[in-house]
């Protein structure tokens, strides 16, 4: 009897030890997702510093009140509807389907959810999964603002947020992340060079397209520069992106794994410096100078491109996915202006171009004999085809009914003044 209470004691302190154990691991990885919450959040500050440097002084307010806006309507919507369409539990992996049980549990009854080391393989709470989500939703919707700035109805703009970012990417999102059809079919996209930087790019090229380029931009077959309000500001934006790019990528590991995650943040670093470089040498060739707006786009364009691979490409591979990145790039800016289609920040560039080519990159430099380049081709041309088509509809329908593209006069003089009444920089001298 006391060898069996002694073995009850011992049992049941293990229990007891492996409780903790496991609270703590939940604990750790969950701290790491908030953080990397945090650091996805944090670049919609890169993006408004991006665009309003690289805009024009006069539309200063307007670009920084739509990437205030755009997290708003991203996150609240993701939450009405976005969240429990991409990750619906397919019962079989296909297209479409919808958790209304999960949209009761979360508007209803919070109380249900799961917080517990059951939930996601205890890497983090229910909560927590929902806001890192989010946050990838609103940034595919700002990777648009940059494309059609300082042309666009800010209304316009901002129904194709809700829609966009609502209906759109969400259901893409599941046909890989939600375990529908793509992942099926053996698609790989890591953190996103297709499920969000290019299905927002597929956005804004479609509403390059329909807005149009601005007044003076393309004049005798010459494309003519328009002065950037703040190079300073561009570059501190992309330097706020690559750090949001460390919760970006590291967070999709989706636990605080310390060799996956560090692993991961050194392709990351590499991928961005390599693209940095890719874009300075190919600018310097084809522009005989030192382009400082190309090498800050290849530095974004390296992490765009590592982004599908970057726990499955190695380091010195990353390398070269970062540079070929660097290269597309230039390249890319250069045939949309040939095209006549004005992008203000180049995200069409950056992000189209660049998430093709790292998804893509992962059946060519994937460590793992199961990813296929056909496959991941395949998964790049249905994503890409229902992201621009819906886009595409969403602006041709608001062009013909309530228009797209502010006034001539408000566009030469500036946005900031006629809807906003404010400038952004304004010198004021004493008298």
């Amino acid at each position: 009897m006391k060898n069996f209470a002694t073995l009850l004691a011992n049992d049941m302190a293990a229990m007891d030890l492996s409780l903790e154990i496991s609270q703590n691991i939940l604990t750790t990885n969950n701290v790491w997702m908030m953080l990397s919450t945090a650091l996805v959040f944090i670049m919609h500050l890169g993006f408004a510093g991006v665009e309003a440097g690289f805009g024009q002084a006069k539309n200063t307010v307007n670009i920084l009140f739509k990437n205030t806006v755009t997290p708003i309507i991203g996150i609240i919507s993701y939450a009405a509807i976005g969240f429990y369409l991409m990750y619906p539990g397919f019962d079989v992996p296909g297209w479409l389907s919808f958790d209304s049980a999960g949209w009761n549990m979360f508007w209803f009854a919070p109380g249900s959810a799961d917080i517990t080391s059951g939930y996601a393989n205890g890497g983090y709470t229910y909560w927590t999964d929902f806001l890192f989500q989010a946050m990838f939703a609103a940034t595919a919707a700002t990777i648009v603002s940059g494309a059609i700035a300082e042309r666009v109805k800010l209304g316009a703009y901002l129904f194709f947020t809700l829609l966009f970012v609502g209906l759109v990417y969400p259901i893409i999102g599941s046909w890989k992340w939600g375990g529908g059809a793509l992942n099926e079919m053996g698609f790989y996209d890591f953190a996103g060079s297709t499920l969000v930087h290019s299905v927002g790019g597929w956005g804004a090229l479609a509403g390059v397209i329909l807005v149009g380029p601005r007044i003076g931009k393309y004049v005798n077959g010459k494309t003519i520069e328009k002065p950037s309000a703040s190079v300073p500001l561009a570059v501190i934006g992309v330097f706020l992106l690559w750090l949001g790019w460390f919760g970006f990528n590291g967070g999709s590991v989706l636990s605080a794994d310390p060799g996956l995650v560090s692993f991961v943040l050194v392709t990351t670093s590499l991928a961005a410096c390599a693209g940095g470089l890719g874009g300075f040498l190919t600018a310097y060739f084809t522009f005989k100078r030192l382009d400082l707006g190309m090498v800050l786009n290849g530095i974004l364009a390296g992490l765009v491109s590592i982004t599908a691979g970057a726990d499955v490409i190695n380091p010195g591979s990353a390398v070269l996915v970062g540079f070929i990145g660097g290269i597309l790039v230039v390249l890319s800016a250069i045939l949309l202006d040939r095209m006549k289609l004005d992008d203000v920040v180049g995200a069409v560039s950056v992000h189209l171009t660049c998430g093709i080519w790292g998804t893509l990159a992962v059946g060519i430099f994937s460590t793992n004999p199961d990813h296929s380049f056909i496959t991941q081709l395949i998964g790049v041309a249905i994503c890409g085809a229902t992201a621009f088509t819906a886009a595409f509809g969403i602006f041709f329908l608001l062009k013909k009914t309530v228009g797209i593209r502010v006034s001539e006069e408000h566009e030469r003089t500036g946005l900031d003044s006629h809807e906003h009444g404010i400038r952004g920089y304004t010198i004021v001298f004493d008298e």
